[in-house]
């Protein structure tokens, strides 16, 4: 799979110390309010399994088109990055992503190995700091959140005034989210689990949670149950029939203004 951002020396050094990675973990974990989700119960039991996925010959494709897509769109913004719902660090690594928010304890010991530092916490009630990160990045997350409009809200709250919000689904009118949800319904480890939102249910949601969608880039035209994929290209905008779009967003002037009312009283929330 390609790589194309490089891995910085700090992150190097990260992952061939291993414990370097652990031992930020357990203290970053000591500070956070863990909260339990039935989703996140798949993903701390089945970490392996999902982990191994990304280094088949479909998830291969299938992800370094993703990678792709989301470097594109994320290109320029400033940092520090966050991703909620971080996992195992797949996404976080190529995209060198410095703090990662995840609540399955054994997914985030895969992405401190991968130079990640994480934090042991739910989308919903993040113990960060506002205005803290110049991206956040919520990859195929949205649809395992119990309350996707609060992490949304949280994710809008962490971000600096010159950040943005990426946003990574697999939109159900597509013919991957069709695909995903047909093995959802014939009971699905992961897709059981998950909860597919519309390109129009994106807008919404991130609306209600006073986001304004920038920009789209759109990859993944191939159809699924072939029996080989490429990695594609992305294409800038919202695409018919992409199975996966990273969408852009900024919280709204107003939403900031508000959160910057609120912040003494924030601020005892930690990060």
């Amino acid at each position: 799979m390609r790589r194309c951002l490089p891995v910085t020396k700090e992150r190097r050094r990260r992952r061939q110390e291993g414990k370097g990675g652990e031992v930020a973990f357990q203290e970053e974990h000591s500070q956070g309010r863990v909260v339990t989700q039935s989703s996140s119960e798949i993903f701390q039991r089945e970490a392996d399994r999902y982990d191994a996925w990304f280094d088949s010959e479909h998830g291969r494709a299938l992800f370094g088109s993703e990678v792709r897509c989301l470097q594109q769109v994320s290109a320029g913004l400033p940092r520090p990055w966050l991703e909620v719902g971080v996992g195992t660090g797949r996404f976080a690594e190529p995209l060198e992503v410095d703090i990662g928010v995840d609540p399955a304890i054994r997914a985030l010991r895969y992405a401190a190995r991968r130079g990640v530092s994480v934090l042991a916490a739910v989308g919903e009630a993040l113990p960060l700091k506002d205005g803290r990160f110049g991206a956040v990045f919520v990859i195929v997350t949205l649809c395992f959140a119990d309350k996707p409009g609060a992490l949304l809200r949280e994710a809008a709250r962490v971000v600096s005034r010159d950040g943005a919000i990426v946003l990574g689904i697999v939109p159900a009118e597509s013919p991957w989210g069709r695909f995903y949800a047909a093995k959802a319904r014939a009971g699905h480890v992961f897709y059981s689990a998950a909860r597919f939102f519309t390109l129009p249910d994106l807008r919404h949601l991130a609306e209600a949670a006073g986001l304004r969608a920038e920009r789209a880039v759109s990859t993944l035209f191939q159809r699924p149950g072939g029996g080989s994929y490429a990695v594609e290209p992305p294409r800038e905008g919202e695409h018919a029939g992409a199975g996966f779009v990273a969408t852009l967003c900024r919280p709204r002037p107003a939403s900031q203004a508000a959160r910057a009312g609120n912040g003494t009283r924030r601020e005892k929330r930690g990060g």
